[in-house]
This record gives C-alpha cells, structure tokens and sequence, in this order.
C-alpha cells in the first residue's frame, strides 16, 4: 500500500470508527514504539534529506526558469513557492520541467492577513478558501504539504478564543485536504500562540486526522527553548521542517528579531543534537527547508553549503 492510499484509507476508518483522541494517542503510541523506530530510522539514513529554499531568497533578476535553473545548479533540490501562486500554475511547471527543480511545499500567503483564529467568520472563510486554493495548487505542482500559520493571539482575541476558532477552521479545511490528498503542516512562528511543545501535539491530536499535522520551524522555537525537545516530543507529527538560525546573545544585548541576525551553524542550534532528533524520530518528510535572508549566487551556494553540514549530522 503506497502513502496516499494509506492516508486515504486511515480517513476512511478514522470517520467510519469516530476514532478519539485518546485512540489516536494508542496508535501513534505503537507506531513510535522502540521497535518502529528503529525500522524508520533504518529508512531514513539511506535517504538523506533534500534541500530546498523559499522563492523570494533568490534576489537574482532572472525568469523563473533561470531562477530554479541557478538553485539546482547550486546544489538545491527544490524551491518552496508562496500560494495562492503570484505566477500562472502553466508557468510554474514550465520552469519545473525545463530547470528539473522540485516543488515540495507551498507556503499559504493570507493567514496572517486573514487568520484562521479571527473573530470574525467572514475573515476565517477568507482565509479557509484561500488554504484550499494552496492544497489544490500544490498538488498540481506535484507537492504534497502546504504551510499553515493556525492562528494569531493579540490584544483583541484571546488565547482561547483564537484555539477554538483555530481548530474549528482546520477542521473545515479537512474536506480538502483529504479531496486533495495534501497536508495541512502547521507552523510554529512568533504569534503568541501555541508556545510549548506539550501543547502543540495536543492541539493537531485533537484535530486527530492523518493528513494534519506540524511544519516545524527548527530556529523560530529557540526564543521559548530547544528545538530538539519540540522535535521529540511532536515526533511523527512533523511533516516539514524549516531551518533559521537564533542567537540568544544578540536578542538579549541589541533586541528580540536581532536575534535572527547570525548565520547558519554561527546560533544557538546544537546541530549534532537537533538533527540527531530529528532522525531519532524516524522523520519521512524527506526536506530540509531553509527560511533565511537571501541574496545573489554567491549567498545562495554559501547557504547551500551550510545546510551540507548541517545535514551530515542527520
């Protein structure tokens, strides 16, 4: 049985069985058993994570074809788009097959406009539609999973408002997502909203569905802790991972966003240990994507070079 009939399948008996939270818990229980881990990481040595870069960090005044040739001829695997597409899909596929780039997940671009938390239904549907337009996109891009912001807490909604409003949204997108066969990845960034790592596996294992689950930010989590406790303790919940750098240095002498301001393998990231998580986990979703400032060729290769290292602790 390959992974989409899996998935198709898990649905099929997840709706037919009304399986619960706890049950999912005993299942993802035995699947991340000593046993299984073991068998997965076996799977995952021999298939080395591929590296991939967001779209806008290529500052090079080219076509898109030119652009996805330069990144391929760099080193790099795959290029993450922002959706819905600011390009025609016919020229996005284009510029796939001429350049032989690979385009494994999308970004959606109006859930911080438009949150799935809001308080007002007519700002959550915009952004539901909007996430369903990204799923369908991806698919024909030949991607599988779409990035997710689930929601923003501010002075006008709550902690708990932005919760329940958030689940109930994704649980609208499930019809299309399991119409698609895509991923719903969620991403941990700096909205003051799902903080601990505890409360992020309870919040998708709520949402209880095989084709929801996290897109984890590997440098965003260093302002609240350590991404290798994230990565234990959401496990097979991660579908994608993101890499940035944090230095908590700069942030505590010069300001919070300075904290960014550091070079790859130049942060706080234990590298060695992080990727050790990450393999220990039995991680399938086959990329490593990196979400730092860009530049021209010459950044680019050096970038691509440092995410080489990173991934040879993997």
């Amino acid at each position: 049985m390959n992974k989409r009939e899996f998935i198709k399948s898990a649905a099929i008996i997840a709706g037919a069985t009304g399986v619960t939270p706890l049950s999912s818990a005993v299942i993802r229980s035995a699947s991340e058993s000593p046993s299984h881990e073991k068998s997965k990481q076996q799977d995952v040595r021999s298939a080395p994570l591929k590296k991939s870069l967001g779209l806008g960090m290529i500052n090079e005044e080219l076509s898109l074809t030119d652009k996805f040739k330069l990144v391929k001829d760099l080193g790099y695997h795959g290029v993450e788009l922002n959706t819905p597409a600011d390009y025609p899909l016919a020229e996005i596929l284009k510029a796939k097959e001429k350049s032989g780039i690979e385009l494994p997940s999308v970004v959606n671009k109006d859930h911080w406009g438009s949150p799935l938390s809001d308080p007002d239904p007519q700002v959550r549907k915009k952004c539901i539609q909007s996430v369903a337009t990204s799923l369908r996109e991806v698919k024909e891009l030949g991607g599988d999973t779409v990035l997710v912001v689930p929601g923003v807490v501010n002075e006008k909604v709550s902690y708990e408002q932005a919760y329940i409003n958030s689940q109930n949204s994704i649980r609208e997108l499930i019809p299309y997502a399991e119409e698609t066969g895509m991923q719903i990845a969620l991403e941990n960034v700096w909205n003051n909203f799902l903080i601990s790592p505890m409360e992020a596996k309870r919040f998708v294992d709520e949402i209880n569905h095989p084709l929801v689950g996290w897109y984890f930010d590997i440098g965003n989590v260093l302002r609240y802790g350590w991404p290798e406790h994230w990565i234990k303790t959401l496990n097979r919940r991660i579908m994608k991972l993101h890499i940035k750098e944090f230095s908590r240095e700069l942030m505590n002498s010069k300001g919070l966003w300075e904290g960014f301001n550091v070079e790859l393998l130049k942060g706080d990231n234990n590298w060695p240990v992080v990727m050790k998580a990450v393999r220990e986990v039995g991680h399938t979703g086959g990329w490593l994507t990196a979400e730092v400032p860009g530049g021209n060729r010459d950044h680019l290769k050096k970038i691509s070079m440092q995410m080489d290292e990173i991934i040879s602790f993997y």
